[in-house]
């Protein structure tokens, strides 16, 4: 497990890494999640194998710090991401990113474009949210308060064991700020952000989950975009074989063998 000092109070975020050959490639998982039990097994796969790889917990979240004093914004993961990453010495990484952390990924490659050189993102949040639900998670329609004293037993009793395998380990206020954080994105939005992107770029998206707004928009733009058949907002997890394919030739341009 490696650490680097990223925050407040002297934060630490963490991550599990694999060596390999360059560019290094950065895995980030969404809200109330980790990084290391969503990605591990397909970054493995023969078609994604080889790379030093990243398996980031985004502060908060996982095995990295919950400091109390720190806002949990979008810009805010995104900071905090790019000062870790410096600490690995990273540049041009290949970044594959799960839903929130798609939206942290864009952030971060509009804000330091010498971190990140290509870009796959899953199911990821691209534009403000609905009220009161995000990610099926309904966290922010609850206030600070109401989550603390019994909203974040209640939904992890809703979301389902899998999810809630991750989220118990989740502190409750950084998972709850960067949950309304995320509903309402960033000015200007993510969306706005990747399309401008002078980067490969590739929206990966399940056949049963939720389809991506105005495909054609990102695609004019030069975003690839991809359904992966039998899977559903955890791409990686439904279909992981289709998964490392598409992510494969999303990050190298070229099919890749499964």
């Amino acid at each position: 497990m490696r650490e680097a000092t990223v925050g407040p109070g002297g934060a630490r975020m963490r991550w599990m890494e694999l060596s390999g050959g360059e560019p290094a490639r950065v895995y980030l998982h969404g809200l109330g999640a980790m990084s290391a039990p969503y990605f591990l097994p397909v970054a493995t796969h023969p078609a994604l194998a080889g790379h030093r790889s990243l398996f980031v917990d985004l502060l908060g979240h996982g095995l990295s710090d919950r400091p109390p004093d720190f806002g949990y914004t979008l810009e805010e993961h995104a900071a905090t991401l790019a000062t870790a990453l410096d600490s690995a010495w990273v540049r041009a990484a290949d970044v594959v990113a799960h839903s929130m952390g798609g939206a942290v990924a864009i952030v971060l490659a509009h804000r330091r474009p010498d971190l990140v050189g290509r870009l796959v993102l899953v199911e990821a949040n691209l534009e403000p949210s609905p009220a009161p639900k995000v990610g099926g998670s309904g966290i922010n329609a609850y206030t600070e308060a109401e989550f603390l004293a019994g909203g974040f037993a209640e939904t992890l009793d809703r979301v389902g064991p899998l999810w809630a395998a991750t989220m118990r380990l989740a502190d409750p206020v950084g998972l709850h700020r960067s949950a309304v954080h995320l509903v309402a994105a960033t000015r200007p939005t993510m969306r706005h952000m990747l399309v401008r992107l002078p980067i490969p770029r590739t929206y990966v998206q399940g056949e049963q989950g939720s389809p991506v707004r105005d495909p054609d928009g990102l695609t004019a733009a030069g975003v690839r975009v991809v359904t992966v058949r039998a899977a559903g907002h955890n791409v990686m997890l439904d279909n992981p074989e289709e998964f490392a394919r598409v992510t494969a030739t999303g990050l190298t341009g070229r099919a890749r063998p499964g």
